[in-house]
């Protein structure tokens, strides 16, 4: 079920809110839990089982953890708990990878497996292996209650894409949760401006990434053009989910933390990635790069710990090279930045190491929504002047015509310029009653105009579902 259709909007979501709130609260984790596994089992039916085992398993795993604590079998049980989670994602995720991989090594014909991937499995496995690391370093008090546990891997505003929720953030919310008529304001509007920027944003921006595709009369400027409009696509489309997932999450008494902080503002790659999906970058910083070292370690040390993470980084987003070359492509500019670059950068403008961010990211999201890396070497020369194409061309007129003001409000909203400015118009106490008046008039007149885009039928899914 997608937050941007009319049957989560007008059917699913009303009747959850009014049975959340006429239950008392002992009843409150019950609700979210029936009303997130029917959330999964609308789009999963089968897989919505591999869900409840993952649960079952880190409670299991939880309990004997704590029970050892302090001897040698708590450590048993923890790598239990931390292979049994990455066996399910590697077997669901991974298997046809390995096996076309081995066929192309060793000429075989082993069958594909072809097993659907369960939508939202890289996420809620990283909540779980989070839970029972936790546990096991003491980071975490043990969950005795199954259903709160469940609830909290299960919880639908998080359930599909992110952001990765640490069961620290919300262990107290899930025994003791306050609620109010200004945070379901607060998260009402949140989850309204993150509906818009998918639908009135990011689906349009696909719109014009799938017309590039479809041009037989593609030119330099245009393959530029589908890059920068790659680019804000999945920010918009992702944020927007981290938006909705965090409004949803705070009328619900949860307080999720923020997953993206305007990266398109950043001077170098490092800080693009201390702003971007930070709940995954600081996962990885947690439970793979500090346990292995992390940079208090020599250079050549420090230079594989990179190269691992941002190996895992890639390879968690999918099952294919684009992918795996993506997060090392990365890798090499952080190591770039840290020995040659940031020197650099530091002695000139800083627009100059704005533009080197915005064009490094723009050719990464170009390798990371290629087909395979043929297509991907294809739209870097083309790019570049490497193919058999015009500088300019009519079609490509066309289109920046028509996409021109998408593309402004699009750069411009992918700044703070709009949150600060209502933030500078709040100081002053009559700019203050004014925006607060207009806020329920703009949310309302917001979904009116998403729901027309929904009956137009003009909407995709999700793209980090298939993720």
């Amino acid at each position: 079920m997608l937050f941007s259709s009319i049957p989560f909007l007008y059917y699913f979501l009303p009747v959850v809110l009014l049975l959340y709130f006429v239950v008392p609260f002992k009843l409150k984790n019950l609700v979210l839990l029936v009303a997130s596994l029917f959330f999964y089992f609308y789009g999963e039916p089968v897989y919505v089982l591999l869900m409840l085992v993952s649960c079952l398993s880190s409670y299991i795993h939880g309990l004997l953890i704590d029970k050892f604590k302090g001897t040698k079998w708590a450590k048993v049980w923890v790598v239990s708990s931390v292979t049994t989670s990455l066996l399910m994602l590697g077997f669901f995720k991974y298997s046809n990878f390995f096996i076309e991989n081995f066929n192309a090594l060793t000429k075989s014909n082993v069958a594909l497996l072809n097993i659907a991937l369960p939508i939202g499995i890289s996420f809620y496995t990283f909540q779980t292996l989070s839970y029972t690391i936790d546990v096991y370093r003491g980071d975490a008090k043990v969950q005795k209650s199954f259903i709160r546990l469940a609830t909290y891997v299960a919880l639908f505003p998080q359930l599909i894409a992110g952001p990765i929720v640490r069961y620290t953030t919300v262990e107290e919310d899930l025994t003791e949760r306050k609620h109010s008529i200004d945070s379901f304001g607060t998260g009402a509007t949140r989850f309204v401006i993150g509906l818009a920027k998918k639908v009135l944003i990011a689906d349009v921006l696909y719109e014009f990434c799938n017309a590039f595709r479809a041009s037989d009369d593609k030119s330099v400027v245009f393959y530029w053009l589908y890059a920068i409009a790659f680019s804000l696509h999945i920010y918009f489309d992702f944020s927007g989910y981290s938006d909705m997932a965090i409004g949803l999450g705070r009328i619900f008494g949860f307080r999720f933390l923020e997953n993206f902080n305007y990266p398109y503002i950043s001077k170098s790659v490092a800080e693009f990635w201390r702003r971007w999906h930070m709940s995954l970058g600081t996962w990885f910083r947690d439970y793979v790069y500090i346990p292995l070292g992390g940079n208090r370690v020599s250079n050549w040390r420090w230079f594989f710990n990179t190269l691992t993470v941002w190996f895992l980084t890639g390879f968690w987003h999918g099952a294919a090279w684009t992918f795996i070359v993506w997060g090392l492509y990365f890798a090499a500019f952080l190591l770039l930045e840290k020995f040659f670059l940031k020197k650099f950068f530091d002695k000139i403008p800083r627009v100059f190491s704005h533009i080197y961010v915005l064009v490094a990211v723009a050719i990464s999201f170009v390798v990371f929504n290629a087909a395979d890396l043929k297509e991907a070497v294809s739209d870097i020369g083309g790019m570049f002047g490497a193919l058999d194409i015009p500088l300019w061309s009519k079609e490509t007129a066309y289109y920046l015509s028509n996409y021109a003001v998408l593309f402004i409000a699009a750069v411009l909203g992918a700044t703070p310029l709009f949150k600060n400015t209502v933030l500078k118009l709040k100081e002053n106490n009559s700019a203050c009653k004014v925006i607060d008046a207009i806020e329920p008039v703009f949310v309302a007149a917001i979904i009116i105009v998403v729901t027309a885009c929904f009956v137009n039928g003009s909407f995709s899914p999700f793209l980090y579902f298939r993720f």
